[in-house]
């Protein structure tokens, strides 16, 4: 049986890719939610079937949850019943930017300026190397916001499974909001400020995974595996740090638990092109075959970001040889075995 609804909180979920449906399927078994489709026909699928054939098939939505296109309609149901309100953001980093423009323009004029936003997305900003609230900052800049992330398939979520996340804010009405929305039953929610931190660890997780996965294909072991796991935590804490985020942060959820599963996990798109590349298969026909990875898009943001602040990341890099330069697999890991012998926690890498 679904929970009570309590009452004082509404949601709107803009964004029905897995995740966005995942956290609204979640949010609506305790609030009024409604979840915003940019495509009309998606949303009325999705209203008809209670299902999301596109990116969650086989699983059923609560019945509870609303389906819209209508993005005005979406966000006014948040004022309804004098109730806060609280807007998660489903979209990737590449449309960060343009969606929050849209909401900087629209909020205002419906009276919601102050609506706390959480988005969800991980990576770095193919273009700019920025990250997520780097993004919201400049997009919107009286944005109170926030991001969730955690070691989370969205499938699991959206099937009931346990998970736990972390959101991240300056803002503690936010973190607050956040944690009513979505703590409950199979869903933790932990709250930090460290924004940068959980950013960072959620963005460079992917780009390890498709390292781990390449080592995978090439039947390097599980040894490597682990070697690749736990370097890789060090360099992804070695570059938050230098951004500064707090070293600690990278032990918790949205660093160690988030590498650990996308590194291992048989659900993870990053290392499924790991695999893929690391069998023998061009990184080219492995895209167009519809497999989709947030490391790839964000590698060469983070190598470049990091080389700016002359922070080394060595597995990046070998990971950037390989899907971009033409380096065979093999060879970008026999030069990572070649690197001389250091100090384990040596700030060089």
């Amino acid at each position: 049986m679904n929970q009570p609804i309590p009452p004082g909180l509404r949601i709107a979920v803009l964004g029905a890719g897995s995740w966005g449906t995942a956290l609204a399927a979640a949010a609506s078994r305790r609030h009024p939610t409604v979840l915003w489709a940019r495509d009309p026909a998606q949303a009325a699928d999705m209203a008809a079937r209670h299902e999301n054939t596109r990116y969650l098939p086989g699983i059923a939505l609560p019945q509870a949850l609303t389906l819209s296109a209508d993005l005005d309609a979406t966000l006014r149901s948040l004022k309804q019943d004098g109730a806060s309100s609280l807007i998660i953001l489903g979209v990737p980093v590449a449309g960060l930017a343009a969606t929050c423009a849209e909401l900087a323009r629209r909020l205002p004029a419906l009276g919601l300026q102050d609506t706390p936003i959480v988005w969800t997305c991980k990576g770095f900003e193919a273009d700019t190397a920025r990250l997520p609230h780097e993004i919201v900052r400049q997009a919107f800049p009286g944005a109170i916001g926030g991001v969730l992330s955690g070691p989370s398939f969205a499938r699991e979520v959206a099937q009931g499974l346990p998970v736990a996340l972390t959101v991240a804010s300056d803002h503690a009405g936010l973190r607050s909001a956040t944690t009513q929305a979505l703590h409950g039953a199979a869903l933790r929610v932990y709250a930090s400020d460290d924004l940068t931190g959980v950013e960072v660890g959620g963005a460079l997780k992917n780009v390890i995974a498709v390292a781990c996965g390449i080592g995978d294909g090439l039947a390097l072991g599980t040894n490597a595996r682990a070697a690749l796991i736990t370097r890789g935590l060090a360099e992804m804490t070695r570059f938050g740090v230098a951004l500064g985020a707090r070293a600690e942060t990278f032990a918790g959820l949205t660093g160690l638990g988030d590498l650990v599963l996308t590194a291992t996990g048989e659900l993870s798109r990053n290392r499924r092109v790991g695999l893929e590349i690391g069998a023998g298969r061009k990184l080219a026909d492995i895209l167009a075959s519809g497999i989709t990875a947030e490391g790839v898009r964000c590698a060469r943001a983070a190598r470049d970001r990091a080389r700016a602040l002359n922070v080394e990341l060595p597995i990046t890099e070998a990971v950037c040889a390989v899907l971009f330069e033409g380096v065979a697999p093999m060879t970008a890991v026999s030069a990572l075995l070649a690197r001389n012998a250091r100090d384990e926690h040596a700030s060089d890498g």
